[in-house]
């Protein structure tokens, strides 16, 4: 007579299951347009206004030649003289940045900035206009501006205090964009969704929603890849009707175990890596994987919280 009580709550925590199971996520939140991507920049500069914590001209072969050459394009002789430059306020430095995509000519975007040389320390000092390069060898954007590095450097007479990495830093907006990638999203027909975890069963359902939405124009090629044939029709509008559209995730195999930081033991599913049960109760609970990655239970009600409310979370099974 008891025995088909006793089933009630694994019929409700299994409906519970299936209801976050069936979950949807936005498509634009598991997949990228291929293409549409940041590109890296690099170039080589010199940092100047160092109070003496630059490089050693006589370590740095390249500081000093490039500190030569640039006072020659500035029409400053140093040639000759070149035993006599003993200066320890400049330094040789790499410079990285990353090209957003549709990045127009004129914007700003931020620099990183690096010592290459036995530069001890870059608080203070300025970047010399340096260009930077993209793989094709060509100039993309030009930086220059002063340093911000964060770091803390004290010395005394018997010890020294050091805070952060003073031998990089970055320049807030500090490159100009000189030259545009060639791409035009709005003559593109022929486009593709990349998945960022691939999957068969989510490309399907990712395919299966745009079909609906579009019409015949989405197909699957491999796990990863969903080909979109946008012929006859506005590229810039197809893909904005897309960008919100929702999709089942694909649900793998597996249950992991947990065990937080308070002492009490979690099992996590990984089908969809977000339904939790609590094994001291037999409570479960369903929350979202990106705004809840790591899950702790915080009060006796069960109440999900993101990972900002726990510190570790050792791994059972």
């Amino acid at each position: 007579m008891n025995r088909p009580l006793r089933l009630v709550p694994l019929l409700i925590a299994l409906l519970a299951f299936a209801t976050a199971a069936a979950a949807q996520v936005r498509i634009k939140d598991i997949s990228d347009l291929e293409g549409v991507r940041e590109n890296q920049l690099i170039g080589y500069g010199l940092v100047v206004g160092l109070n003496n914590t630059g490089d050693k001209l006589d370590n740095a072969v390249f500081t000093r030649e490039s500190l030569i050459g640039m006072l020659e394009r500035l029409g400053v002789n140093t040639r000759d003289q070149v035993a006599k430059l003993s200066t320890k306020n400049i330094a040789a430095v790499m410079v990285t940045a990353e090209l957003p995509a549709f990045a127009r000519s004129g914007s700003r975007i931020d620099v990183a900035v690096s010592a290459l040389g036995d530069a001890t320390n870059l608080t203070g000092g300025t970047l010399l206009v340096t260009p930077l390069l993209a793989a094709d060898g060509e100039v993309y954007a030009v930086a220059q501006g002063a340093l911000a590095t964060g770091a803390i450097a004290a010395r005394g007479a018997a010890s020294s205090v050091t805070r952060g990495v003073p031998t990089s830093g970055r320049i807030a907006n500090g490159a100009t964009v000189e030259r545009e990638v060639a791409y035009r999203l709005d003559k593109a027909h022929a486009l593709r969704l990349g998945l960022r975890n691939p999957d068969l069963t989510t490309a399907r359902r990712i395919a299966t929603a745009i079909n609906r939405t579009l019409g015949p124009v989405a197909k699957v090629t491999d796990p990863r890849t969903v080909a979109l044939d946008l012929s006859g029709r506005d590229p810039i509008e197809a893909l904005a009707s897309l960008e919100n559209l929702r999709s089942q995730r694909a649900i793998l195999l597996g249950v992991r175990r947990a065990r937080l930081a308070d002492g009490n033991q979690m099992r996590l599913d990984a089908r969809r890596r977000d339904v939790v049960s609590d094994e001291s109760s037999g409570a479960r609970r369903s929350c979202s994987v990106q705004s809840c990655p790591s899950i702790t239970r915080s009060n006796s009600a069960g109440e999900c919280r993101p990972a900002g409310y726990i510190r570790s979370v050792r791994s059972g099974r």
